[in-house]
């Protein structure tokens, strides 16, 4: 690759994604506004917003549904709204992938395929899937990133700063500093593909020996920071299983609670995008076997002192220790904390780790639809801190937090019935923060990734 990277952060190009993404949003800003001014926010300002939204393509896109599924963050009515948006873009045409092509991997890039579809056969809000063959005709899934996708991310990264700073002002009970930070951090890591090949590297060591869980094979070679080239894995989509024996739709929920659980509990990393279409279900002799990890690049790498306060949260509301439940928010950073603040807290606390704390088997949330999930106790939290707060997120827990909702969705869809208690413990057993710490800086090194600060 040239040294001067023509499609890093470049005005010109911040420019008009600044203009696209403010005509479209701005407008739907200050009727919001308004609307919050003399009582009237409802449903029809949620509505268009998300019809202004809907306008755009690109990471703006992706940080909507980030947004969304961030408990206390927005009213009901926006999340509903924002969970509609579907993340994709027009499709780049053959000519242009071409040259993308080209640009990535140079002349002849073609000669390094056995075969090579221009026809893309996904996509999505930073770039587009597309069939192929290696040289000894293994097949591959190649991602290949949109044009000025930086410039995109940095114009729509500054909006959302906007977004969140009138927010603050309207809403003084919750500091949504360190939410922004956390959501900036991981799209940027998004755009980043020689990034995400370690993390799928990353995830194909921790989870080698999970047999129900598949991760797809990097090809080094065929990969630069703009194109990343997988082992293409068949499956079929999770929502297909929903109508499925109680038998079946409970393998596949294993294999996802030992796809989220496993790594953390072993690496202290997390998937932390639980869009469905991520995942796909793989069978063998004709029945469902197992699930399919597809994409790598929202991957949340934490300090195994964080996994460390997740456990101490759990024996806490287990055995009902409150200096145990008061050390687990302060080791994942919350402060200030007073005993008010810290029931607040258990609110949320016990609705994410219910199905933890019972020895029996069970769903997920009786009664409670996938996109429904988690609303009902999100909007008691937010409630109860209006009347508390202020309170600050930390940046580490929000996508920790987003993930467990998503989570808790697929077993929603799947109405799965499961011991959850006994498939925690068994990832929990014997934990020490030590060999965490150990096994986490081999694995690390072992992907080339960096160890978290």
């Amino acid at each position: 690759m040239a040294e001067t990277d023509r499609e890093a952060n470049r005005f010109s190009a911040r420019a008009g994604r600044y203009a696209s993404v403010g005509a479209n949003v701005g407008g739907v800003a200050a009727r919001m506004a308004m609307a919050r001014l003399f009582g009237k926010e409802g449903t029809t300002n949620a509505a268009a917003l998300a019809q202004a939204l809907g306008g755009l393509k690109g990471p703006i896109m992706k940080v909507a549904q980030l947004l969304a599924t961030v408990p206390d963050l927005l009213p009901p009515e926006y999340a509903t709204e924002l969970q509609k948006l579907q993340a994709d873009a027009p499709p780049m045409g053959a000519a242009f992938v071409r040259r993308r092509m080209q640009s990535e991997l140079g002349a002849g890039w073609q000669s390094r395929f056995g075969s090579f579809d221009l026809k893309p056969a996904a996509a999505a809000s930073l770039g587009q899937v597309h069939r192929a063959t290696a040289q000894d005709g293994e097949r591959l899934a190649c991602k290949l990133q949109y044009p000025d996708m930086q410039s995109a991310v940095e114009a729509d990264l500054k909006q959302l700063e906007v977004a969140f700073a009138l927010h603050r002002r309207m809403n003084t009970w919750l500091d949504t500093r360190e939410i922004a930070k956390e959501i900036g951090a991981r799209v940027r890591e998004e755009l980043d593909y020689e990034r995400e090949a370690k993390h799928a590297a990353l995830y194909g060591a921790v989870l080698k020996d999970i047999a129900a869980v598949r991760v797809p094979r990097v090809f080094p070679d065929l990969s630069t920071k703009r194109l990343l080239t997988l082992g293409w894995l068949d499956g079929d989509k999770i929502l297909g299983f929903a109508d499925e024996p109680v038998e079946v739709r409970n393998r596949i929920a294993q294999a996802m609670f030992k796809a989220w659980w496993h790594p953390f509990s072993r690496a202290a990393v997390i998937h932390g995008d639980p869009h469905l279409g991520n995942y796909t279900v793989f069978s063998e002799g004709g029945e469902a076997a197992g699930i399919n990890l597809l994409d790598y690049g929202c991957v949340r790498i934490f300090h195994p002192r964080f996994v460390g306060g997740v456990v101490d949260l759990y024996r806490g509301l287990l055995e009902n220790d409150e200096a145990r439940i008061v050390h687990a928010y302060e080791v994942w950073g919350f402060k200030d904390l007073d005993k008010e603040k810290i029931e607040i807290l258990n609110i949320w606390a016990r609705f994410i780790y219910g199905p933890l704390l019972e020895d029996r088997t069970r769903t997920v949330a009786d009664g409670v639809k996938p996109g429904e999930y988690g609303r009902r106790q999100a909007f008691q939290v937010h409630q109860a801190l209006k009347e508390r707060g202020p309170v600050t997120v930390p940046q580490e827990f929000v996508f920790m937090d987003r993930a467990a909702v998503g989570l808790g969705a697929v077993f929603l869809h799947l109405r799965s019935e499961l011991n959850y208690h006994r498939l925690f413990e068994a990832e929990i057993e014997h934990f020490s923060l030590d060999e965490l710490s150990d096994r986490q800086g081999r694995a690390l090194a072992e992907a080339g990734l960096p160890e978290p600060v």
